[in-house]
């Protein structure tokens, strides 16, 4: 049975957007994973050293799947829903969760771990991942890249200046790490295939991903809402083009 848009909306208004687990997509979008497997990079990195920071660490999933952690493990989040959920998550694996504002300075001391690790920051505060890594420590981090998933920001919010859409270029993320005196020895981009196969993953996204669309609600886009839904309807899935980009940096001083 066809479910109507005043349904889908509904739904997708009403689940929970909490911590980082996007599984209420299953069967309603995909999106296409980069290839060298952020979760596994991890797991490798965390195997070979004694302490951990991951910052911005959403509901805790990526890190908690990651594998045995560190002895020293910290994870930082600023959201209450996902402290709370991170710290239900990771607790229990032995791993502390501090909560931060997401801005300088970081809670912690000069090289106070080997490792730092995000997945999909916000922000990245160069200067203090130099600061809170001993020397010889390494930052591994999954960025989103340049204009991701803008088809969909775009049927919202119109067409974005180029300042806009050139925003989180992995070569700025280059420079900005030197600057801050640390040496990137890996960086890979990719661009990847994003199916939304129904309004409500739409709404759900938008939702959850909430600089996308800033300040979304249903109320305030429902006519191109339901138009998005005829659209999807009519043609199928809205697809749109995620960018990744990977970077690891060393501290060699």
């Amino acid at each position: 049975m066809t479910r109507t848009f005043d349904h889908l909306v509904g739904e997708a208004e009403s689940v929970s957007v909490d911590g980082w687990d996007f599984s209420w997509l299953d069967g309603r979008a995909t999106e296409q994973r980069p290839s060298w497997g952020y979760q596994r990079l991890l797991g490798e990195r965390l195997a070979g050293v004694g302490s951990v920071l991951d910052i911005q660490t959403g509901g805790g999933e990526v890190l908690a799947g990651a594998g045995p952690l560190p002895p020293l493990t910290v994870a930082t989040e600023s959201w209450p829903p996902n402290i709370e959920k991170a710290t239900r998550l990771l607790h229990p694996l032995g791993a502390a969760v501090v909560a931060d504002a997401d801005e300088p300075p970081l809670p912690f001391g000069d090289e106070a771990f080997e490792l730092v690790t995000s997945r999909h920051p916000v922000t990245v505060w160069w200067d203090e991942i130099a600061r809170v890594l001993r020397p010889g420590g390494a930052y591994l981090s999954q960025q989103v890249g340049p204009a991701s998933v803008f088809e969909l920001v775009e049927f919202f919010l119109g067409p974005q200046p180029e300042r806009v859409r050139r925003g989180r270029h992995p070569d700025d993320a280059v420079a900005a790490a030197a600057a801050a005196g640390l040496e990137v020895v890996e960086l890979r981009s990719e661009r990847l295939r994003t199916e939304f196969h129904d309004i409500g993953a739409v709404i759900y996204f938008l939702r959850k991903v909430i600089w996308m669309v800033p300040g979304f609600t249903v109320g305030q886009y429902r006519d191109r809402l339901r138009e998005l839904h005829e659209q999807i309807e009519s043609d199928g899935p809205f697809v749109a083009q995620t960018a990744r980009f990977l970077i690891e940096a060393r501290k060699t001083g």
